[in-house]
């Protein structure tokens, strides 16, 4: 059985999106107010210009250029897909992780548009960069959520939306390039910065095998586990008004699976990761004495 993607807004907004978010609104909303020609110069010189990237070294435009965007609907479908895809990553890895890979996908993707586009003077603006290096991101992790994403009639699993957005846009950049006013390659190049970080970093390896991180034992039954000794405690016949008498471990236990509950097991520190497996491991031995 897979899991479907819920979208809506019923979805909290994490920090570093909905800071993501507001400066690329209001960065909008003063480029809409400024003058035509005032908004040529925003563009052109914060937006990427590859020609001038060498030659004025407007070494910043690889930044800057993800917070521009050239209409409102440019605009809006960059920032639903942000908060769409990017808001469980963000809960997974945290603030810090999130914004470092947005930002590296997206100053990446905007490199090698300059790189391979050394002499065009087109301007390049958007985040688009960033957002499919997200996508991907979130496709990887969550390879068989499946999603209901329009226009498509029937719910898709994640990793074939992902390969079907790579693929369209790998054959619009041989194709038509920027013809039609859309930087395929550099959509493209968000998709490939992001693989090979997740790479390098390991993070393959953790999607995959995570929960070797308790040392082979399964951890929804180590949590079941936890939980039902846990929930044990609470039912005993205690006073409901008086001091909460619980252990010092139940505590911290307690705490750690309100976390797991709203960041996922990924969320977890180091050194709360040992000490579920710690509990996990006293569980176990418990159990077998048992038997």
């Amino acid at each position: 059985m897979y899991r479907r993607v819920q979208f809506g807004p019923g979805r909290r907004m994490t920090d570093g999106i909905k800071k993501i978010i507001i400066i690329s609104v209001a960065i909008f909303f003063f480029q809409a107010i400024s003058s035509p020609s005032f908004r040529q110069f925003i563009i052109f010189n914060f937006g990427i210009v590859p020609a001038d990237f060498w030659s004025r070294l407007h070494l910043w435009q690889p930044v800057t250029y993800i917070f521009l965007h050239g209409s409102l609907a440019h605009l809006a479908l960059n920032m639903l897909a942000l908060w769409m895809f990017g808001t469980e990553l963000e809960m997974i890895w945290g603030r810090k992780q999130f914004l470092k890979y947005y930002f590296i996908t997206g100053a990446g993707a905007g490199l090698v548009t300059i790189l391979f586009q050394i002499h065009s003077t087109i301007p390049v603006i958007g985040a688009s960069g960033a957002i499919y290096g997200i996508l991907l991101a979130y496709g990887l992790r969550f390879p068989d959520r499946e999603a209901f994403i329009f226009p498509l009639p029937v719910p898709i699993r994640m990793k074939y939306f992902v390969m079907i957005f790579g693929l369209i846009e790998f054959f619009s950049t041989i194709s038509i390039g920027m013809q039609d006013g859309i930087a395929h390659f550099t959509h493209l190049s968000g998709m490939l910065i992001g693989y090979i970080y997740l790479r390098r970093m390991g993070t393959f390896r953790r999607y995959r095998s995570y929960r070797n991180d308790l040392k082979n034992l399964n951890i929804d039954q180590a949590l079941n586990k936890i939980r039902q000794k846990i929930n044990q405690f609470k039912h005993k016949k205690t006073d409901k008004k008086g001091p909460d008498v619980r252990s010092d471990d139940r505590k911290e236990l307690d705490r750690i699976l309100d976390k797991i509950s709203k960041t996922g097991y990924e969320g977890l520190t180091a050194e709360e990761k040992q000490t579920l497996l710690e509990a996990s491991s006293r569980l176990s031995k418990r159990d077998h004495r048992k038997d």
